[in-house]
């Protein structure tokens, strides 16, 4: 392959995704395109992802059209170098040629300046980071730093293993003006990768204000992480996204044909991709390998629609939720039952582990018109109602855009499902696979209740808990289903408690 032609292979967009679906193309061929510029929409099977590129330069190949699914590690564009003679003949068996698999890419993204023996080794321990550290993901979707997890696929090998640690040669694009920014004269760039620098704005971030921990002052993706993580750093802004459309799955018709089975004329056939097909995977596994039970209670909600009414009186447009007090009921249930936020493993070796977790993750069901996702409140534990609120609003918006993480869609510990939007009292639901309980709420309704020895009408809602029982036995569950229970029926005392 020529060295002025840069292959860019789809990275893994998330944890452990072996494909994703390419919705659509941002770029052409032909296109003069800089080093972060988003040139592909795909789908995987958590989210919706703009990709960007990491090298600059002109569009010489686009490898796969809009509705095909590509594997991770496959050739996704390949990019002339600016200037170059494969930029201006784009159509040329040297511009079409993909990288073996496996293989290192020879022209990764330099300074063009002189930089000393110890500078050089630390980009190219930077650049091999940034190919393999983390399975090959791409930085901000994918496993958190210091993940020492196995490849979901074997990575296939081309040539010797000498071949592939051979040092690499540094080339010399043009300097991109939306690179420029974060070089230092006379020294290798500060940020090497393009996608650490796109971490680094997504989360507000400036690179200015960090301290390379790499030799001479180079910003390692770990500096990034740091500063985000770093109590007083600012949270990062808010920046609605435009929605993106979900693309739907063609139905094909097989015309003429009937199924052998009913006698009947076959309609359609609808491919399993996406959400669709993660759902189906999960649902299974989890029902294959969890042996769950199930507990239920009917709760009297009157005094907590009561609470939650007084309360708006006073602030119309600052009171939180019914689903953000039974969260808080939740998270503080947990606390007291911690065998509900923990997580069942069995190593290769046949031996198995129940893990508890030093905090709590709260997930809950969200429809979106991409399938049933659950996206996570990280750290809920620490929220009051008001700022539960705020937050399951704001990943329900970001998820119904299809524009959630794979973090924010794959990290949490304990599910609560309001399936009572839909109608329904209860559900006998499958655990959100590898959690070990889920709460589920049905739909709040006026039923006879009876009240210091009278019969009344009250807003009644049931309460369903299924629950993993290798993890604990009825007593746990049931203890942790009528706290909650108990918190609903008394809101004032449970809060005054909290």
């Amino acid at each position: 392959m020529s060295s002025d032609m840069q292959v860019f292979k789809l990275p893994d967009l998330g944890e452990g995704l072996t494909e994703a679906e390419l919705v659509n193309w941002l770029v052409a061929v032909g296109d003069e395109i800089v080093v972060d510029q988003p040139i592909a929409e795909v789908e995987t099977a958590k989210s919706m992802v703009e990709v960007p590129s990491p090298y600059a330069g002109t569009v010489a190949e686009l490898h796969g059209e809009a509705g095909q699914t590509l594997d991770v590690g496959k050739p996704l564009i390949s990019i002339a170098r600016a200037g170059s003679s494969a930029g201006s003949s784009t159509g040329s068996p040297a511009a079409a040629a993909p990288v073996p698999a496996g293989s290192v890419d020879p022209s990764p993204v330099s300074s063009g300046l002189d930089a000393s023996p110890a500078v050089e080794a630390a980009a190219e321990t930077y650049r091999t980071e940034e190919k393999a550290g983390s399975g090959n993901v791409l930085i901000g979707y994918g496993t958190p730093g210091g993940a020492t997890g196995g490849r979901t696929r074997p990575r296939k090998t081309s040539g010797s293993a000498d071949s592939v640690s051979a040092p690499v040669a540094v080339a010399e694009p043009v300097m991109e003006p939306a690179v420029a920014g974060t070089r230092i004269p006379g020294k290798l760039s500060a940020v090497i990768s393009p996608l650490v620098r796109k971490m680094a704005r997504d989360h507000g971030v400036s690179l200015d204000a960090i301290e390379g921990s790499g030799a001479s002052g180079l910003i390692m993706r770990k500096d990034v992480e740091a500063a985000i993580s770093a109590p007083e750093a600012p949270p990062a802004p808010s920046v609605p996204a435009p929605a993106v459309a979900g693309v739907a799955a063609p139905a094909s018709a097989d015309a003429g044909s009937v199924d052998s089975r009913t006698g009947l004329a076959v309609s359609a056939r609808t491919p399993v991709r996406g959400v669709r097909k993660a759902v189906a995977a999960n649902m299974t596994r989890s029902r294959s390998e969890i042996p769950e039970a199930t507990v239920w209670v009917d709760v009297d909600a009157t005094a907590l629609l009561e609470m939650r009414a007084e309360l708006k009186k006073r602030a119309p447009h600052d009171t939180p939720g019914l689903l953000a007090f039974i969260a808080r009921f939740v998270t503080t249930g947990l606390k007291k039952y911690p065998a509900l936020n923990t997580r069942f493993e069995t190593a290769s070796d046949g031996s198995q582990e129940i893990v508890g977790f030093d905090g709590i993750n709260l997930g809950f069901a969200a429809q979106t018109d991409r399938g049933l996702v659950v996206p996570s409140v990280r750290n809920a534990h620490q929220l009051s109602a008001r700022e539960l609120d705020a937050e399951i609003r704001r990943l329900t918006a970001v998820a119904r855009d299809g524009k959630a993480t794979p973090t924010e869609l794959g990290s949490g510990t304990f599910t609560l499902n309001n399936y009572g939007v839909f109608g329904v009292d209860g559900s006998a639901a499958i655990i959100n696979y590898p959690e070990v309980a889920m709460l589920g709420v049905g739909r709040i309704i006026d039923r006879p209740w009876v009240v210091t020895g009278e019969l009344a009408v009250r807003k009644v809602t049931e309460l369903t808990l299924a629950f993993d029982h290798r993890v604990c036995d009825g007593e746990t569950a049931a203890g942790f289903l009528r706290y909650v229970a108990d918190a609903i029926e008394n809101p004032g005392g449970a809060l005054a408690d909290m």
